[in-house]
């Protein structure tokens, strides 16, 4: 291997979440031994002292000031012309390795010669099973449908693609797509495939990624022996608008649209709006049984969630335009 090569880039891109990026790169370093790698951190204009604290701390790591918030997909390939790897290992800010699971999701894909992404067993931060590190490819009924309880009270139905995850066999399982929390891929197949699609802002880059992974031939890959806790939208979970909701309709909206056409895609739209309408109707009628439940309880931000999806479906929430 030349010198200015390494065997593993690992790049995260961050937006106002620097001591989630502390944490993630304390975990990296404590857990991953005998592989030669570097870190480079992207900041998408969130100025938040990342940059600062990873000069004081992680002098190491390479920081890359992106000038303007250019989204997920953008920030990540800015982030992969700059790494030196051979692979490349995408990991989000919110993520804490539990063991070594860098060096189990390198060795497997090196040892792989069909491989496109390769990712991990997720677990939210209780130490509960995340049920959306590896998924099927949206489809409209599994969208609709797309609720954790119907997940988990039926785990192996096709809609979901996450049986693997509650196999009792501790191996590589070949799947559809993997969560973009966690994308390891070799840098040829990455550069093959034409990087992460940035016609969305953020969420559906990873399915997008991973689909067309496997239009090439490539075949998707979990790990569930490298475990990894995914805290979940560490960057918008305080945000008190709807900002991630609207852009995760949206970016789904495009991806249908992008490889199911424009019909495909308005039905999805309008399947979301019939689904608001029941999911208000019942809260409605739930509230009315209770009258005096919490105002801030799950319920109304539930209220609040299907009430932005309903009017993004009708095409009133027109400030998404600016992000196609």
């Amino acid at each position: 291997m030349a010198k200015n090569k390494v065997a593993l880039s690992i790049i995260i891109v961050n937006w106002n979440s620097k001591d989630y990026v502390r944490k993630c790169l304390r975990s990296v370093y404590a857990h991953s031994h005998g592989l030669s790698f570097e870190i480079i951190v992207v900041d998408s204009a969130s100025y938040d002292g990342c940059g600062e604290m990873l000069a004081s701390e992680y002098p190491d790591v390479r920081f890359i000031q992106s000038e303007q918030n250019i989204g997920f997909a953008n920030a990540n390939n800015m982030g992969a012309a700059q790494a030196r790897g051979e692979c490349l290992l995408f990991l989000n800010p919110d993520t804490e390795l539990v063991n070594p699971a860098i060096n189990l999701l390198f060795e497997a894909l090196t040892g792989l010669k069909d491989a496109g992404a390769i990712g991990a067993r997720l677990l939210n931060g209780d130490g509960s099973l995340q049920t959306s590190c590896i998924q099927a490819f949206p489809t409209i009924l599994n969208q609709l449908l797309d609720a954790e309880a119907i997940r988990r009270r039926f785990p192996k139905a096709f809609l979901w693609g996450i049986a693997p995850l509650y196999s009792k066999q501790d191996e590589l399982a070949e799947v559809e797509a993997i969560s973009g929390a966690c994308i390891m891929m070799k840098r040829d197949v990455f550069m093959d495939i034409g990087c992460f699609s940035v016609d969305y802002f953020m969420y559906a880059e990873d399915m997008d990624l991973c689909y067309k992974a496997a239009r090439k031939g490539r075949v998707n890959y979990y790990v569930p022996g490298a475990v990894i806790i995914h805290h979940g939208d560490g960057s918008v979970q305080n945000a008190k608008s709807n900002f991630a909701t609207i852009m995760a309709v949206e970016s789904l909206w495009r991806y249908f649209k992008k490889y199911r056409g424009v019909v495909y895609a308005s039905v999805f739209r309008g399947g979301l709006f019939l689904a608001g309408t029941g999911r208000l109707l019942l809260l409605t009628g739930r509230r009315s049984l209770n009258p005096r439940e919490d105002k801030h309880s799950f319920h109304k931000a539930s209220w609040n969630k299907w009430t932005a999806i309903m009017r993004w479906a009708t095409g009133r929430e027109r400030w998404v335009l600016k992000y196609r």
